[in-house]
């Protein structure tokens, strides 16, 4: 989905700083009398005044200082720090931005029209209560935007001690918004200890705010309207896209040791596919925030990679982003790499699934070209079924899942997410399915393979012969990965190869669409797990395939020839480079996906079978040492 960007004047943001001015300075909000924490200071004390007795239900109107409240948090120094000045002025502008997304809203609906018909005579009937309701979706639309605007300006790196509190929710009007959520900042932050945990716990609560909005929306019918509207303000660096929640942790500088693809020895079709990748993010177009790759498909979204210990993922991912790295470097595009590790599953609910929802935002931002990896992917997320498995690691699945195939995944070709794994059998089948393509990353494999990787690792600093060998003649990229397509004409692991040859026994090679839809089917008997989404990670592989076009270097090798071209003339070019889906590589295709199904049961079974065993040998054991005990007379169970 491609979602038409809103231009937002400055003047419009301007003429809303004096009503923003005002409120940070001084308001007053009414609020339940059920609220105990008392602002009342007790003279020459520091402290302030609890009621131990309760008042009920009573409504009372509170006075709200902000800018004075931040002021008395340094009492010894009369000016504002940079912190604290820089989170007023942020709740200002942001109050502000608020009014003049409001705006948007109103000319998106009748709201616009009412106001006026209702300056020049007041509304009555149907209209006056429709008028009222897009008073309230409007509410809603301004205190999104400001919460959304403190929390993607706020920079900090430190948690919250504690919980942010939920605000009170008025939606008659902007203002009344506005004052609850000031009232509520004011809350929050108001004894913070430093300027660290002042932006923490206001960071925390323009969260807090956002959800809480979010399972209020359901009450505003209107709010439809807004659904694909899409304001940034670069100057801001602020994001609005919908009522999605932006939030972009401060980035680092990527620290990390590149490899180049003739490091990568062995791995025929991963290293392959990932110089592909590489250069298909590329083909991203920032001004229209899509792909062509996406619109002609064969876009390689997610994958998984797996094989045993020391075959190289490592030296996969590093490749991967290097190249990528080094094109965005020529391109002067901005680059984001982050990994999710077992470092950010947390003891505390919900927060493990924050972290994940988190990475995958930062990758997901389509200001930048993005690559994200979840090394280890069976340690860090669970299977569902697993009951051993911890709380957080069952968030993270959770949040995977929804990510990379759910009902609001927008896919729009800037960054691709990769998953690496030594037992991709203890991974939950859902999260595995929703991988689109399969790497298997078995490493050297040929007697040239190790002669290739052994004179690579030993350097430069010997003098022993090489031989008869034509070094790294073997990691010749087309020629290996021909090789190793051409593999997969027939199956490669046992259970889906007896189905392969019980169907050509019968039927001969499939050669139809209604010959490759049996055979299928007969995989699927074989392998329950052999469902729908494999079927469209096959299709989606073969169109890859069809789009497995070499784009030439020279196009990467200055940003005016493609890089930098209109998102029409890419298109264009690459659309020229294209070719059909053939019969072989379908068949490789089934190949490729079924086999690894089929790897991972058998791995999976396999373990399970290790498990008996070794249980009925310890039992065993057991026997024989607690007969032995016995005959000697020290057994007393």
């Amino acid at each position: 989905m491609d979602i038409g960007l809103t231009t937002l004047r400055e003047e419009e943001i301007a003429k809303y700083l004096a009503t923003a001015q005002s409120l940070v300075q001084r308001t007053s909000v009414v609020i339940s009398g059920d609220d105990d924490e008392s602002r009342t200071e007790l003279a020459g004390t520091g402290r302030r005044f609890v009621r131990t007795v309760s008042t009920g239900p009573v409504e009372r109107s509170v006075e709200v200082k902000f800018a004075d409240t931040l002021g008395k948090i340094n009492v010894d120094d009369a000016m504002l720090s940079m912190a604290q000045h820089g989170l007023l002025f942020h709740a200002r502008r942001g109050l502000a931005v608020g009014f003049a997304v409001r705006d948007v809203f109103a000319r998106q609906t009748d709201l616009e029209n009412l106001s006026d018909r209702n300056r020049t005579a007041p509304l009555s009937g149907e209209d006056a209560a429709r008028y009222h309701r897009l008073l309230g979706a409007g509410a809603f639309v301004a205190l999104f935007t400001a919460a959304s605007y403190l929390l993607q300006t706020t920079e900090v790196e430190a948690d919250p001690t504690e919980d942010s509190p939920q605000p009170d929710f008025a939606f008659d009007t902007p203002q009344d918004a506005f004052k609850h959520f000031l009232y509520g900042l004011d809350r929050a932050i108001h004894d913070a200890p430093n300027d660290e945990q002042l932006l923490a716990r206001a960071k925390a609560f323009a969260r807090v705010t956002l959800e809480g909005l979010l399972a209020r929306r359901a009450r505003f019918e209107q709010l439809s309207a807004f659904e694909e509207t899409h304001i940034r303000l670069d100057d801001d660096d602020f994001e609005l896209i919908g009522f999605d929640i932006q939030d972009r942790a401060r980035r680092k500088p990527l620290v990390m040791t590149f490899k180049k693809p003739t490091e990568v020895v062995g791995n025929h079709i991963a290293k392959y596919q990932s110089i592909k990748l590489a250069k298909m993010l590329m083909a991203y177009d920032f001004d229209r925030q899509l792909n062509p790759f996406v619109e002609l498909g064969g876009f390689l979204f997610t994958f998984i990679g797996d094989g045993f210990p020391g075959t190289g993922k490592t030296t996969l991912i590093q490749m991967i982003a290097g190249l990528i790295k080094d094109y965005c470097d020529v391109a002067s595009y901005p680059f984001h790499y982050e990994n999710f590790g077992v470092d950010q599953i947390s003891s505390y609910q919900g927060k493990s699934g924050q972290n994940c929802k988190q990475f995958i935002n930062n990758v997901l931002d389509p200001r930048a070209i993005g690559f994200g990896t979840v090394d280890d992917i069976d340690q860090v997320a669970s299977k569902r079924s697993d009951d051993r498995s911890s709380a957080g690691q069952q968030e993270i699945t959770a949040v995977l899942m929804e990510s990379f195939s759910g009902a609001g995944t927008v896919v729009r070709g800037n960054c691709s997410f990769g998953m690496f794994s030594n037992y991709p059998e203890n991974v939950d089948d859902a999260l595995r399915q929703r991988a689109g393509a399969r790497w298997l990353v078995d490493g050297p494999q040929t007697a040239a393979d190790y002669v290739d990787i052994f004179a690579l690792l030993a350097g430069d600093n010997h003098q022993v012969p090489l031989g008869d060998h034509d070094l790294y003649a073997a990691q010749e990229i087309e020629r290996a990965v021909e090789s190793a397509y051409e593999q997969h004409n027939k199956p490669q692991e046992d259970g889906l190869m007896k189905v392969f040859e019980r169907f050509t026994d019968a039927n001969g090679k499939p050669d139809t669409l209604q010959e490759i839809g049996t055979y299928l089917h007969a995989i699927k008997e074989a392998e329950p797990r052999f469902t729908g989404r494999a079927i469209k990670n096959i299709t989606d592989a073969a169109k890859m395939r069809a789009m497995d076009i070499e784009l030439p270097d020279e196009w990467f090798e200055s940003p005016d020839v493609f890089m930098h071209q209109l998102y029409d003339t890419k298109r264009a070019m690459i659309a020229e480079l294209r070719g059909p889906i053939t019969l072989d590589m379908i068949i490789q295709e089934i190949h490729r996906y079924a086999d690894s199904e089929f790897r991972y049961t058998d791995k999976s079974d396999s373990t399970a079978v290790e498990a008996v065993i070794r249980d009925q040998r310890v039992r065993e054991r057991a026997v024989r040492e607690i007969e032995t005990l016995k005959d000697k007379g020290q057994w007393n169970a």
